[in-house]
């Protein structure tokens, strides 16, 4: 079994300091928490970013000036930049950041209730992000909310529309409206993976950590931070994104798995070495 890759997602785009003072948005607050969580054991960062008064914003210059300080910090951990946005941003909004040529970025596999809002990811926008990854050589994470999420993208990389083997899979279950957070749904999502793919669990709110030990259990890999999850136990706020790592770090140990260095998760995920 393969040691375990840990994801930090550090702010998303829907949480605000009202819901947790530490959820970050100055440049400051987002190396602070990528801090935090890389030296709790998390090797890679799931990067969302926001203005300074936390409003959402896929603005390449943005990107660029979070990631740069993030990597002078941290110059060996992977940064996956999301391609998704906010609810409501168009397609060529929120690819600005695959023009900064990251290692990895996120492309999501449908559309998909949000609560109240709706996720739009129609296949031709899919398609365009596939395109885009393809010329710009930037390997995606496949985000799938259910399963016709998943046999989506397995269309889209037969097709040659977006990259192929070996793919990296992040199920996202338990957000309100689409799938739950149940065992049965993640085993049947990892059993319809070719051979040679690897996957990360992500469990919304308090699915979390329960879903993660599943993750850790079943040989996937782990994502855990405040876009999903803000409370470190019940009632109990996180003080930090690195809280939250550190929890899963317990988790594993406990479970007899070793936790993977950011250049042995490039290994792990088909990366190139870090030049």
């Amino acid at each position: 079994m393969d040691k375990l890759i840990i994801t930090a997602a550090i702010c998303g785009a829907e949480v605000t300091k009202e819901h947790n003072p530490a959820v970050p948005y100055t440049v400051e607050e987002m190396v602070r928490e990528a801090k935090s969580a890389y030296d709790a054991g998390a090797a890679v960062l799931h990067v969302h970013v926001r203005e300074d008064d936390g409003t959402p914003t896929q603005s390449k210059a943005r990107y660029k000036e979070v990631m740069d300080a993030i990597l002078r910090e941290l110059p060996d951990v992977i940064i996956i930049p999301s391609t998704g946005g906010a609810v409501g941003m168009s397609a060529e909004e929120r690819l600005q950041p695959t023009e900064l040529m990251p290692e990895m970025a996120t492309l999501d596999c449908g559309t998909v209730n949000f609560g109240d809002e709706v996720f739009e990811n129609t296949l031709p926008m899919m398609r365009a992000f596939g395109k885009r990854m393809l010329e710009n050589n930037i390997k995606p994470e496949y985000e799938c909310f259910d399963m016709g999420h998943l046999e989506a993208a397995l269309q889209m990389a037969r097709r040659g529309e977006a990259p192929g083997h070996p793919m990296q899979f992040n199920f996202v279950l338990g957000v309100p409206g689409a799938s739950s957070a149940s065992v049965s749904n993640l085993l049947w999502l990892v059993n319809a993976l070719p051979e040679g793919s690897t996957w990360t669990a992500t469990g919304i709110g308090r699915h979390e950590f329960t879903l993660a030990a599943h993750a850790i259990a079943m040989g996937g890999h782990v994502r855990v931070g405040f876009e999903d999850n803000l409370y470190l136990s019940k009632g109990v706020l996180a003080k930090s994104n690195g809280e939250l790592v550190a929890k899963v770090v317990r988790i594993a140990k406990e479970l007899g798995r070793e936790i993977a260095t950011s250049d042995e998760a490039r290994e792990i995920l088909s990366l190139p070495p870090r030049k």
